[in-house]
């Protein structure tokens, strides 16, 4: 069962800004990959179709498919045999 996130307010210069606080997921396994928190960490990589052909021999799982953003990178994240979250991104051009 998914929470709501919830309002928060916050004094900075003397302005008073609110902001959403995303609820904290207690299981990073089953986390969505724009949960709050550390749980993932990025990679470049020079291809990253090869890389992960290479990743899957070894246990590793496309979460998702690779997308493109911009002409600037291609992008995807892998989860490996330990449920830990990586991503990688290719820079084009």
């Amino acid at each position: 069962m998914a929470s709501t996130p919830t309002a928060r307010t916050s004094q900075n210069c003397g302005q008073e800004r609110t902001f959403l606080a995303p609820p904290v997921v207690a299981d990073h396994r089953s986390a969505p990959v724009n949960a709050l928190g550390y749980l993932r960490v990025m990679s470049a990589v020079d291809d990253i179709d090869e890389t992960l052909e290479r990743l899957r021999t070894r246990g590793a799982q496309l979460v998702g498919e690779v997308v493109r953003y911009e002409d600037a990178y291609r992008l995807c994240y892998i989860r490996g045999p330990e449920e830990l979250l990586v991503g990688l991104a290719q820079e084009l051009g």
